[in-house]
């Protein structure tokens, strides 16, 4: 008789032949090692009563079975020895937090707030923790409102000073829809327990776009934690959209506000996800009264209730923060953006005077702290690119403000004086390792530091005063378990060096600006084995935006792909963040040129230096870079073996019909007049300047392997816009390959979804490459 494992046919999965299914096997083990890394979300510092500095570190790992961020709180005790130095004292196993939204401890740490935001239609649901139970609990219907914002953006929680009340942004109540039965419309509406009827969609809302599917109006809120009392603050017109809410400095006997961002619209809601250039103004506004201080104190009140705009003179300002003394308010701006359309730019800082008695029958008048730099000496400060503040930036003095900035490629710590605008960079300059600022110890810092090759690293930073009455940061590694990581993955970034290339503009015209013809950067990562005469082959990656920055910080994707044998070239092309305005400006308008050429002039720099093979090179980018690299594989078909794009931009007259950010596809094109032009009804000669930038426009040209990565909800750059390109490289016979994840927008990144995405494009380039 036949054996009948002799004749069993093996079935593959689509797209996946036996010569590779070892390859993916292979990959996927490498490219897990470096998924498992921790990352750090968030730290606190809580004082003792004896000064002892107790740390809470929040962080995440991806967890790929659940297809969702599995996360932990670690604890650490901050030992200071007699010599100076300090040393971390771990717990001995972080904690994993279940269907936890947001931590907030209290100002003086004795509580903490802890929400869970509902998966459903269920209530928001409240906790205030004391050191060793919950002592509350109170649930939000949502007739009240909806989930508590958690998103970094819209997102504010704030303790008042006493510790009685916090206020919140929250999404408005849904509104009621119409209900039918049996017999057709049924008046008064339906319940959820109704079996007999069903709710009828109603009126449209719109949303803000990109990851905010479904959130229409986030509001204003105050919760009581005494009686679990919430009340919606008043006085705020419903044509704003509201966040980052933070209490003003109050005095007893006198109204105590709430000062927030507000982003007004007029006729619609454009994508707000990455697009610092959407006007927005600090407001004041009095806090819901207490009904038991209403009746035992006076309130000296004379203002009306309606909110006051404390930035009329500014189109932008965000992250309120006052002074520890409640003096003055000091707030970040992006009008460069907003004046421009450019959806980020250059920021600057600035401060209003405050006192506890204030008046709100006037705007504030704005001071600069930090003003746009339009073009900096080489060396010097290129302008202020910090996207957020912590909720106690302040060291002891009062006015020396700590922040993050991006300073070319790398992104830095600064210390800013904000009564005399002196900046003071405070992270080592002899490195080109990236920061990321953690939390304040009083007048000590908790950052973390990386680079390309170098798993993240914890470091307490400390003030050295030095003999000529100067002071200096100095910087200590702290031993941490949090990025832990195989003795396979430390091998093999060991094996590797990067450095930071300086890439002079290619035929600079007179017409440039100074600031648009200086060099540009990118990353090189290379092997540190020397090979004669052979060159690993090079991958070229390219940041979306295109106003954002590929920093010199770890990547894990990055460092995976590295592993494989690959170096990688990392082009922050003119238009980038972190090199001054001049520079970043001088894109809007040129995308398709400008930028597709500062990357090919690029790669000949490393052939220049003999860094590359110019017969092996792939190129990968996502969003923008995904734009760069499909013009790039049919403006230069001959230079590229394999392509792979995340949700690219390849077709402009398709994707200002069905984006989040159409306003996005005229500054672009046309530049700083594209506000002016922007119209939801594009003309005919719109429509054939948006095709003539577009990557399709070069469709026929192209010969290049590509590999697209596509999200079904993606907003920003709707899916149709990828798969009109797929067809189109199929019509051509050009070889690829699609991926299309049904329930990821535009990042693609929930676990599972990367993690396929990166292992495909990692088999993909080996297919082609080697």
């Amino acid at each position: 008789m036949e054996n009948p494992k002799a004749t069993e046919h093996k079935e593959f999965p689509l797209g996946i032949d036996e010569s590779t299914e070892e390859e993916y096997s292979n990959q996927s083990n490498l490219l897990q090692e470096f998924n498992s890394i921790s990352n750090i979300d968030k730290a606190w510092i809580f004082k003792s009563d004896d000064g002892v500095s107790q740390v809470l570190f929040s962080t995440s790992q991806p967890n790929l079975l659940a297809n969702k961020r599995r996360k932990f709180i670690l604890s650490s005790t901050i030992l200071k020895e007699s010599n100076g130095s300090v040393r971390f004292q771990w717990a001995p196993f972080p904690i994993e937090l279940s269907g936890v939204s947001i931590m907030v401890p209290s100002p003086s740490g004795s509580k903490l707030l802890v929400v869970r935001n509902p998966e459903n239609e269920g209530p928001s649901r409240f906790e205030i923790w004391n050191s060793s139970h919950v002592e509350k609990e109170f649930h939000v219907a949502q007739s009240v409102h909806g989930s508590v914002y958690t998103d970094g953006w819209f997102e504010g929680i704030s303790w008042n000073s006493d510790e009685t009340r916090i206020a919140y942004v929250a999404e408005v109540p849904s509104s009621a829809k119409p209900a039918f039965n049996g017999l057709g419309y049924k008046k008064g509406g339906s319940t959820d327990k109704d079996t007999g009827s069903w709710k009828g969609q109603g009126d449209w809302e719109e949303d803000w776009g990109e990851t905010y599917a479904g959130k229409r109006q986030p509001a204003l809120f105050v919760i009581n934690i005494t009686s679990g009392e919430v009340q919606a603050v008043k006085g705020i017109d419903r044509s704003l959209s509201v966040g980052q809410v933070v209490w003003a400095p109050s005095t007893e006997g006198f109204e105590q506000y709430l000062v927030f961002v507000g982003w007004s619209f007029v006729t619609r809601k454009l994508g707000i996800k990455y697009c610092y250039n959407r006007p927005c103004a600090l407001y004041a506004v009095k806090a819901p009264h207490q009904e038991s201080k209403t009746n035992e104190t006076e309130i000296h009140s004379t203002e009306d209730v309606q909110a006051l705009n404390l930035t009329q003179t500014i189109s932008s300002a965000f992250f309120p923060r006052f002074s520890p003394d409640g003096k003055f308010l000091v707030f970040l701006s992006s009008r460069s953006s907003v004046d421009s359309g450019a959806h980020s730019a250059t920021n600057s800082l600035h401060r209003i005077d405050w006192s506890s008695d204030i008046k709100l029958s006037q705007s504030r008048e704005v001071y600069d702290v930090i003003p746009v730099v339009a073009c900096a000496e080489d060396g010097a400060f290129p302008g202020l690119y910090c996207f957020s503040i912590l909720s106690s930036p302040w060291l002891s003095d009062g006015y020396t403000l700590i922040i993050s900035s991006i300073w070319n490629s790398r992104q830095i710590l600064l210390s800013v004086n904000v009564l005399s605008g002196e900046i003071s960079c405070i992270t080592p300059n002899d490195s080109n390792f990236s920061w990321v600022l953690l939390t304040l110890d009083g007048n000590n810092i908790l950052a973390v530091s990386s680079s390309p090759v170098d798993v993240p690293q914890v470091r307490y930073g400390v003030i050295v005063e030095k003999s000529n009455n100067t002071n200096e940061w100095s910087w200590s590694d702290v031993s941490d378990p949090i990025f832990k990581c195989s003795n396979k993955v430390r091998s093999l970034v060991s094996s590797l060096t990067f450095n930071v290339l300086k890439i002079s503009v290619k035929d600079a015209s007179v017409s440039l600006t100074k600031g648009a013809s200086k060099p540009y950067e990118a990353i090189f990562v290379s092997s540190k084995a020397k090979k004669n005469d052979t060159f690993d082959p090079l991958i070229v990656i390219l940041h979306g935006g295109p106003h954002s920055v590929s920093l010199t910080s770890f990547s894990k994707s990055h460092a995976f792909l590295s592993s494989l044998g690959y170096s990688l070239l990392i082009v922050n092309y003119r238009g980038s963040l972190g090199f001054g305005e001049e520079a970043l400006q001088s894109l809007l308008g040129n995308i398709g040129s400008q930028d597709v050429n500062d990357v090919l002039n690029a790669i000949d720099h490393v052939i220049t230096l003999g860094l590359a093979n110019p017969s092996k090179i792939a190129v990968l980018g996502g969003s923008h870079g995904g734009f760069l690299t499909t013009h790039l594989i049919g403006q230069a078909p001959e230079k590229f073996v394999a392509a792979a794009a995340r949700n690219p931009v390849c077709n402009l007259a398709l994707m200002t019909g069905t984006t989040d950010i159409p306003d996005w596809c005229y500054a672009e094109t046309y530049g700083t007049i594209g506000s002016e032009k922007f119209t939801e009804a594009p003309s005919v000669d719109d429509l054939a300047q948006f095709y003539s930038k577009s990557p399709i426009s070069h469709i026929s040209k192209v010969k290049t392997p590509t590999l697209l990565l596509l999200g079904a909800q993606d907003l920003r750059v709707p899916v149709t816009n990828g798969l009109q390109y797929a067809r189109a490289l199929r019509e051509k016979g050009v070889p690829h390959k699609v991926i299309v994840f049904p329930n990821d927008v535009h990042g693609i990144d929930r676990p599972q979804s990367d993690f396929e995405s990166f292992l495909n494009i990692g088999v993909w380039f080996n297919k082609y490459c080697k």
